[in-house]
């Protein structure tokens, strides 16, 4: 078997070469791309570290309360904020929630079409699902290297991978949801006349909200795991404890640090769950 060995394809000088292309000829681009996600995410942490922790901890309490009813819930997110907020980590919980706010947000943007396009063309979806395979099996380790080499050490590369890595779940979920819509109910619209777009916004998307949803929930989820690895590219937020915690073998750093994040998780996934739905915990 010496032969299949001693004649390797090239493939990973191929994507080298491919990346350094990239950096020769679109630097300006990737530039411009970083400047400007940099500029919004310091922009928002600013704005988030301006007001006081009790207006924070107030008004996210208020959201959870508006939209679940739920004094449990309420009580649980006002001790969690106040935890982190004695353990000295409510700095970095701001940059870790700008960073899964901007990641989601963005992911949300292009997946949601996306997986609206490849429902009604299902041939897309049949070339779009093992990029989507891809993107999700393959070690976030790996795509972090071009990301870094195209946007520079900071913020920006760990966003972009974070975005690579939490999108496919908005894309898969809409294009379950709105590919099960019961025919009944598009038959139906088509005969009151409404037309294509109407169609899409008082019909499918209805009809496919609780996975739209559920989409959403898990790229929250999700973007949040990539805390710890967005930190070895220089983002800010609770991942960086958790790195020196590592490096300096601190226990009592890496399970507050740890702690922060799980509890915010908790939060997050709370706060989104479908307005009214029973709260477990």
């Amino acid at each position: 078997m010496d032969w299949l060995t001693d004649h390797k394809l090239p493939l990973g000088d191929v994507m080298e070469r491919f990346v350094d292309w990239l950096t020769l000829n679109a630097a300006g681009f990737f530039d411009t791309i970083s400047i400007s996600l940099e500029w919004v995410i310091t922009l928002l942490v600013d704005l988030f570290q301006w007001f006081p922790p009790m207006v924070i901890v107030a008004f996210t309490a208020a959201i959870a309360y508006a939209l679940h009813r739920s004094v449990g819930l309420v009580i649980f997110i006002v001790a969690s904020l106040l935890l982190i907020l004695n353990l000295g980590y409510w700095e970095e919980m701001l940059e870790t929630l700008v960073l899964v706010l901007t990641a989601t947000a963005l992911s949300i943007l292009i997946g949601v079409p996306v997986g609206i396009l490849a429902a009604h063309k299902p041939w897309l979806y049949t070339i779009m699902r093992p990029i989507l395979d891809l993107m999700q099996t393959v070690p976030t380790f790996v795509y972090l290297i071009p990301t870094l080499v195209l946007f520079g050490l900071g913020v920006v590369p760990g966003l972009i991978s974070t975005i690579i890595f939490a999108i496919a779940a908005p894309i898969r979920l809409t294009y379950l949801g709105i590919s099960k819509v019961p025919e009944e109910l598009i038959e139906a619209g088509k005969a009151f006349g409404a037309s294509p777009s109407k169609l899409l916004f008082k019909v499918e998307i209805p009809a496919a909200m609780p996975s739209i949803m559920a989409g959403i929930t898990q790229c929250i989820m999700l973007s949040l795991s990539m805390v710890v690895i967005a930190a070895l590219v220089g983002a800010d937020g609770l991942g960086k404890p958790v790195i020196r915690a590592l490096n300096t073998v601190n226990i009592s750093q890496g399970f507050e640090a740890g702690l922060a994040i799980v509890l915010v998780a908790i939060i997050l996934d709370r706060i989104c769950k479908a307005p009214g739905s029973k709260q477990e915990g």
